[in-house]
């Protein structure tokens, strides 16, 4: 498995076991990844376009930030698709047994109160945290 950081962040690659960790602030992630079957974009734009190179045919490009071109998919042989998701209850219960149960530890950044919901959402449009921002709701 490839994935990128930048190099403040590759111990967390390290961390989450990751094959080849890849420090996008000196090194081109397409020079190394080749005939990759998932690409997972959660930056969109030039980055996206960059990842169709790194795909194997019949692979995958999945973004979570901008559509994919469906036109270029079909051009490449690959797929391509935008992933979005709504709340639900029931899954959100199931995914906090999961934690609960120590299978799955979700990397956390910080912990604020609700009454810093603005700066939650700054940092993460940032784009420089690494984790998830979570708000306290009660003391």
């Amino acid at each position: 498995m490839f994935a990128t950081a930048s190099s403040k962040n590759q111990e967390l690659l390290r961390r989450l076991r990751v094959d080849d960790a890849i420090d996008y602030t000196k090194q081109k992630f397409e020079d190394f990844a080749r005939d990759v079957d998932v690409v997972l974009d959660t930056i969109g734009g030039e980055t996206q376009e960059r990842s169709w190179s790194v795909l194997k045919r019949g692979g995958k490009l999945v973004s979570l930030v901008q559509p994919p071109s469906e036109k270029k998919a079909e051009e490449l042989g690959v797929r391509a698709t935008m992933l979005g998701a709504q709340p639900n209850g029931a899954q959100l219960e199931e995914i906090a047994k999961i934690i609960d149960s120590g299978k799955l530890a979700p990397v956390i950044n910080r912990i604020l109160p609700l009454s810093e919901a603005r700066r939650a959402h700054e940092l993460s449009q940032s784009g420089h945290t690494h984790g998830k921002i979570a708000l306290r709701v009660r003391n």
